[in-house]
């Protein structure tokens, strides 16, 4: 892993000049934003003033000032995706080449969803599936891939009149992480953020063993990562076997670093794990300067968290063959 102080020369190096185009760009970016405002808010006035002269309501008058909000939120929605397009191009390729040279960066790719749900961590199949930012290749011995996902389903609700009515609800958002582990499992084992047992206690772990769909509840004798997890799988030897005394000591430590809920799961020959976040982590700023090494380090961080994971939970000693 890469020192803070070799962040700051990379930025102050190789990453300065570019960002300085960018801020040019974002601020006319900005200007785009306060000019369309300014047309729409003059143009409002303007028509309230007619209603006013005229006496009663005039719909036709505010026909201008929706007009202006459709073309200016156009004009700005397709500046701002080229803005983000070149940002990521010229910043964030070059930060994950900084990382790891090994990895290639996407900005427009994602996780499929066959490999998403490959995983078994989320079982309810999503409606609608979408992520960017992908990110490939080799660490070492270990072959990853990651990406932002945004995964929901959605249910449709009809009220009293009979208008129906569609919501969406979120299944996933965040970093979602694919590694080889170098060993055919044949069986599933699924981590999970424990959040029954930490709000119900004891009846907590009842709620835990009758979640049946999700395979056996297996019990662990590692006390911290039992407060933070729930472990189920279809084989209790294999399981334990999986996630021995130094992994359950380096995933606790994982999830202390990043301070998120985490899943985790070892399927087929892979390890899965879902992080989980309610921003977006690539996207560039549009209404704070850029020239600033803060959210420069606050990328790379969040990069480096995902590439770390192999670091973080050993993939690379090879301990095991497959079959």
């Amino acid at each position: 892993m890469k020192t803070i102080e070799e962040l700051r020369q990379f930025y102050d190096t190789t990453l300065v000049k570019d960002l300085q185009v960018l801020e040019q760009k974002r601020r006319g970016l900005v200007n785009t934003f306060l000019i369309t405002a300014g047309v729409i808010v003059a143009a409002g006035l303007a028509g309230l003033a007619i209603v006013a002269a005229m006496g009663g309501p005039a719909p036709v008058v505010f026909v201008p000032p929706v007009l202006g909000i459709v073309v200016g939120g156009i004009v700005f929605g397709m500046r701002q995706k080229d803005y983000a397009g070149d940002f990521k191009g010229r910043i964030i390729s070059r930060l994950v080449e900084f990382i790891e040279p090994n990895l290639t960066y996407s900005p427009q790719a994602f996780v499929v969803q066959p490999d998403y749900m490959a995983s078994k961590i989320f079982r309810h199949r999503p409606d609608r599936y979408r992520g960017d930012d992908y990110v490939c290749g080799h660490v070492g011995a270990t072959q990853i891939q990651f990406s932002e996902l945004h995964s929901e389903y959605k249910t449709t609700t009809t009220d009293s009149k009979g208008r129906s009515q569609t919501h969406w609800h979120t299944i996933f958002k965040g970093l979602f992480f694919i590694a080889d582990f170098n060993k055919h499992f044949t069986c599933e084992t699924v981590v999970l953020p424990d959040t029954a047992e930490k709000l119900f206690g004891r009846f907590g772990q009842k709620l835990q063993s009758l979640n049946t769909f999700r395979g056996q509840l297996i019990k662990l004798e590692d006390p911290e990562f039992e407060k933070l997890f729930v472990v189920y799988g279809s084989d209790q030897i294999q399981a334990r076997y999986i996630l021995s005394t130094s992994l359950m000591e380096r995933i606790t430590r994982f999830k202390t670093k990043s301070n998120r809920p985490i899943h985790l799961s070892f399927v087929g020959s892979r390890v899965y794990v879902a992080i989980s976040y309610q921003k977006s982590l690539f996207e560039p700023k549009v209404f704070s300067t850029l020239l600033d090494f803060e959210p420069i380090q606050e990328y790379y961080d969040d990069l480096q968290l995902a590439v770390g994971i192999v670091e973080d939970l050993n993939l690379n000693r090879r301990i095991w063959t497959k079959q």
